[in-house]
């Protein structure tokens, strides 16, 4: 079963003015710090991810992205340093942070013994949502979990979960989603997916900081790329700008084989099957 304190803490029923879109930034972040005794995770971190685009935060495992989002997310607080989300300040205005964003970790936070609707239903329940049912059936549509919707979530495939997951985060319209290594451990299929989801949201105006170890997934999705290594961040920009800190490619011509990825696609249909297809399986 879900923690139903960590569900309040993400998803805390929406107040009127929780929207403070003046500010063009969604996400500011100066000289942010964290350490865990002599573990020095984040050594100032210098961030902002603009309203509507998509930041994807490259880095090594133990890089500090999963610390970064955390404070982000009002679950840890920094050392030092200050970041907003929304115009609001993640330590002096928590509840406020809250109220403007959702978090997807690296693991779908769905029940398993629920069915996928009665997963979107509870959690329109908690945010105090207006006719949760009809919420969660436009969701279970978008997301192409229609067929699926009464089943048990027991019995959904990895990327199955994974868009219930991120479609749960988007009851009561969060301004701001973390999505912390989304695609870790799903198939070919899955990460597609997901990577639709994804641009699907900053196509409607969504703000998407997305943490990945994946390179083709930053260079698929990101509006910005930054890397973080050894607690801070040492470049960012758009891709364009990433590859001119490098000297000029050379142009050469040679035979391109097929990837292991693209031979897959194109052996099971390439393109990521709906939820009926899956239920077939």
């Amino acid at each position: 079963m879900l923690d139903l304190g960590l569900l309040l803490t993400l998803y805390p029923p929406p107040r009127r003015g929780a929207m403070n879109t003046a500010d063009q930034t969604a996400i500011r972040v100066r000289g942010l710090r964290k350490s865990y005794k002599d573990l020095h995770v984040l050594r100032g971190v210098d961030l902002d991810v603009a309203r509507g685009s998509i930041v994807a935060l490259l880095g090594s495992n133990g890089a500090g992205k999963t610390t970064m989002v955390r404070i982000l997310a009002t679950l840890l607080k920094p050392d030092g340093g200050t970041a907003s989300v929304n115009g609001y300040d993640v330590v002096a205005e928590p509840e406020r942070v809250r109220e403007s964003i959702s978090l997807t970790g690296q693991f779908a936070a769905v029940d398993a013994i629920l069915t996928g609707r009665e997963n979107l239903v509870m959690i329109a329940k908690l945010r105090q949502v207006a006719e949760p049912r009809t919420v969660a059936d436009a969701l279970l549509e978008r997301f192409g979990l229609a067929d699926a919707a009464g089943r048990r979530v027991s019995t959904y495939s990895g990327g199955m979960r994974r868009r219930l997951d991120i479609a749960m985060s988007l009851i009561g319209d969060p301004a701001v989603i973390y999505l912390d290594e989304p695609t870790t451990g799903l198939d070919p299929e899955g990460r597609l997916e997901v990577w639709q989801v994804v641009q699907d949201l900053a196509d409607g105006g969504t703000t998407v900081l997305l943490t990945t170890q994946y390179l083709d997934e930053a260079e698929k999705l990101a509006d910005r790329i930054a890397i973080l290594h050894e607690g801070a961040i040492i470049t960012s920009g758009t891709l364009a700008e990433l590859r001119e800190l490098l000297p000029p490619a050379k142009v050469e011509y040679v035979e391109r084989q097929p990837t292991l990825e693209e031979i897959f696609l194109s052996i099971v249909g390439g393109k990521a099957t709906s939820g009926s297809e899956e239920e077939r399986r």
